[in-house]
């Protein structure tokens, strides 16, 4: 079965540096919620504990704890951290997308 998550050596760094600034957390709480034009956006958070349905793996020296439901759309993906005049943020390179929506926000399956 291949790997539900793989994270750049960017990314890994940027989650480390953001769980160091955190007492009480587990991981980093990966989700998919429906937003957006296209139906689903993804959601990072501090994972506080890990659900019983909840996929809790160890990827780049982070935990990342993903939502049961959350699974299916999220298998496969490369978690990136990228920086740029205008900003940083996680980029997510999903073999499963079908279509995003223009602005970038969301996508479907």
């Amino acid at each position: 079965m291949a790997q539900a998550l793989s994270i750049t050596e960017r990314a890994a760094a940027r989650v480390r540096e953001l769980l160091a600034t955190q007492t009480d957390a587990a991981g980093i709480k990966l989700a998919v919620k429906p937003r957006g034009c296209s139906g689903w956006s993804y959601s990072l958070d501090f994972a506080k504990a890990v659900a019983q349905d909840d996929q809790a793996i160890e990827v780049g020296g982070v935990t990342f704890v993903i939502e049961a439901a959350a699974l299916p759309y999220v298998a496969g993906t490369e978690v990136d951290f990228v920086e740029d005049k205008l900003g940083a943020s996680f980029v997510f390179n999903n073999p499963n997308e079908k279509g995003r929506c223009g602005c970038g926000e969301s996508f479907h399956v």
